[in-house]
């Protein structure tokens, strides 16, 4: 490997400084995926997330433990002259049919809060003694333990107890053994705070008045339809459901089956038809929790679930709160509980996923830092969306909150110490080279290596001649004058082309082409500054003999030297003060040149080596091997006529 393309070695406290930070933003940024993982800090972005992978799946899965007898359209037209208070004996009807056909168990998703024959009391209307065996079909019903009825929580205020609303006594009197944890169960679901049902509780926590907790009901109409139909005892704190143990101060996530619809199910008209029984779509609701409920037009039982939007297409709709209950008793009969991933794979895959995307941050520049940042963030919904196929939940908000906080801490740091690096180096070349090259310079991929490296360079010296005999003929403020003329002319020039100056020695300057910035046309940028150097020098003869008339001062010229190779360029000088140069024998050499312009009779005198590395466009004069003190072989030197870009 050549030394010009030697990468600057990274001292040890460097690497141990630079690695303890990455390794503080990888714990930092895992603690802060995991904080607001625990503290449910981005659970709306999570819900979102969940929401997007719902509508993707469309339907998940084919519901096969539960279906839906729906009071629909076509039901409440057929019964239009009815009022529902007056449905109990189609209720016992279609119970019966279910029973007949071997359903498991039968929920009822409406409350009876009054009986037929008190309705008709209120209204002043009795008289008629076959009122009071109007719904006897119906009480008997629920005396055989098949039917569950609903009821509701009614929330008090802070610090208020709740109360229930519940059937009507004559038919929760009906039920066997008055039991009422066991038939009666809470239509309620739980809502999320943007009011979107996704969780189900098992048992609903009340805070009931003593005279009412004895007895009264505990559970949620789809998780107590469930326990039912896999034959629990619900009074046990621990279900066995879908083959798995269900605590039941528990609360899950609904595994909904799909979109609204999803849920077999079948018309009440069709159940309440003449041998019913006998009706295929009927039949098929063998063996099944059946929920009989309203699905119809303009009811206000319907609700917002994560399929209540729009991907691409999909209805987007509410769901009826029937369907809602069904996909409960789906979720835990079918054993596709839908669960957070363990704790130990959570762990593993912030750490993984945050330490590779800290690696890349370490390696590439912001922008690049960036592109990673997007690629991680894709692929962590990915993951999510591939662990919700199989019914687990990854906390992918979290994931990416921690790879955001590590982007942001890493490269806080890495910007700040960059910021601080290129004002050094902005103040180290400032005054030395053009504003552009320093520009380009900071903008650059190569980093500086001020400890030193060797790189191919043309370095440049500048003389004036007769300085001694036209310095005693001027005072010191007269020389010092006309110095800072000349320099500031001759600064301008190797500046525009790029060169760096190294130092003013007297009379002399010493510039570099090629470092800080490596232009790869570094040997003509030299040659044509020191072609414009020439004429420079000829315009200020004019100017020195008018500022300077009658001091019989020799004529104003300069000897100008170039030559290109191998120098070590860094910072060089002691603890107290140091200063970025070249050494080494191509510096020695481009001095030597510029003394034997004198003897060359020229005023650019290049080395063959820079007249190659120029290549085209380089007019050059007188040829020669001159020796130089220090070099055992001669050097061919060349004059310098001009330079064409």
């Amino acid at each position: 490997m050549p030394p010009s393309s030697r990468a600057p070695r990274e001292s040890t406290w460097a690497k141990f400084k630079r690695h303890r930070f990455h390794a503080l933003v990888f714990v930092a940024s895992i603690a802060i995926a995991e904080v607001s993982y625990r503290s449910g800090a981005l659970g709306t972005p999570e819900h979102l997330y969940s929401d997007l992978w719902h509508r993707a799946s469309g339907v998940r899965f084919t519901p096969e433990h539960v279906a839906l007898v729906v009071v629909d359209d076509k039901t409440l037209a057929e019964h239009a002259d009815d009022p529902m208070v007056f449905w109990t004996p189609l209720f016992a009807r279609a119970a019966t049919t279910l029973r007949e056909v071997g359903t498991s168990v039968i929920g009822v998703d409406f409350l009876f809060a009054l009986t037929p024959e008190e309705w008709i009391t209120r209204r002043n209307l009795a008289g008629n003694d076959a009122l009071r065996d109007y719904d006897l079909a119906f009480r008997t019903e629920l005396n055989k333990g098949q039917v569950v009825l609903v009821g509701s929580l009614v929330r008090g205020n802070p610090g208020e107890q709740d109360g229930l609303l519940l059937a009507h006594p004559d038919y929760l009197l009906s039920l066997p053994s008055t039991d009422f944890a066991g038939h009666v169960a809470f239509a309620d679901l739980l809502l999320d705070q943007d009011g979107a049902v996704r969780r189900f509780e098992v048992t609903l926590p009340a805070n009931l008045p003593s005279d009412l907790k004895v007895g009264a009901p505990r559970f949620s109409l789809g998780a107590l339809l469930a326990g039912r139909a896999a034959g629990v005892d619900p009074s046990t704190a621990l279900w066995n459901v879908g083959g798995r143990a269900i605590a039941t101060n528990q609360v899950g996530t609904i595994s909904y089956a799909g979109p609204p619809g999803t849920i077999p199910r079948v018309s009440m008209s069709r159940v309440l038809a003449p041998d019913a029984a006998r009706d295929p779509a009927v039949q098929a609701l063998r063996g099944k929790a059946v929920i009989i409920g309203a699905d119809y037009q303009g009811m206000n039982d319907v609700h917002t679930t994560p399929y209540s939007g729009r991907l691409f297409s999909g209805s987007g709709g509410l769901m009826a709160g029937v369907e809602i209950q069904a996909n409960v008793a789906e979720t835990l009969l079918s054993g596709k509980t839908t669960g957070d991933i363990p704790r130990s794979f959570r762990w593993l895959l912030f750490a993984a996923t945050i330490g590779i995307a800290i690696a890349a941050y370490a390696r590439y520049t912001p922008w690049k830092g960036l592109i990673v940042l997007a690629v991680v963030w894709v692929i962590s919904v990915m993951v999510g969306f591939a662990a919700f196929q199989h019914f687990r939940l990854v906390p992918t908000a979290s994931l990416q909150l921690g790879l955001l906080a590590a982007y942001l801490l890493a490269y806080s740091e890495r910007l700040t110490r960059e910021e601080r690096e290129k004002a050094r180096v902005k103040k180290m070349f400032q005054g030395y080279v053009s504003d552009d090259v320093v520009d380009m310079l900071l903008s650059s991929e190569k980093k500086l290596d001020l400890h030193g490296e060797s790189t191919l360079i043309t370095v440049l010296f500048s003389d004036i001649r007769n300085f001694t005999t036209i310095s005693e003929k001027l005072t010191a403020h007269e020389t010092v004058e006309f110095l800072n003329a000349f320099f500031t002319r001759v600064v301008a020039i190797i500046q525009e082309e790029g060169g760096r100056i190294d130092k003013f020695i007297g009379d002399a300057v010493m510039a570099e082409f090629g470092v800080p910035y490596p232009f790869p046309d570094h040997a003509h940028r030299a040659l044509r500054a020191a072609v414009r150097m020439r004429a420079v020098a000829a315009e200020f003869a004019e100017w020195m003999r008018t500022r300077f008339p009658d001091r019989d001062i020799p004529p104003f010229a300069i000897g100008v030297g170039v030559h290109t190779g191998e120098a070590v360029v860094g910072n060089v000088g002691s603890a107290t003060r140091m200063e970025y140069t070249a050494i080494g024998d191509t510096v020695n050499v481009a001095s030597r040149l510029e003394g034997k312009t004198k003897n060359l009779q020229c005023v650019v005198a290049a080395s063959a080596d820079t007249v190659r590395a120029a290549g085209e466009g380089v007019e050059t004069g007188i040829n020669d091997l001159i020796q130089v003190k220090g070099r055992l072989e001669p050097i061919e030197v060349y004059e310098i006529i001009d330079v064409r870009s």
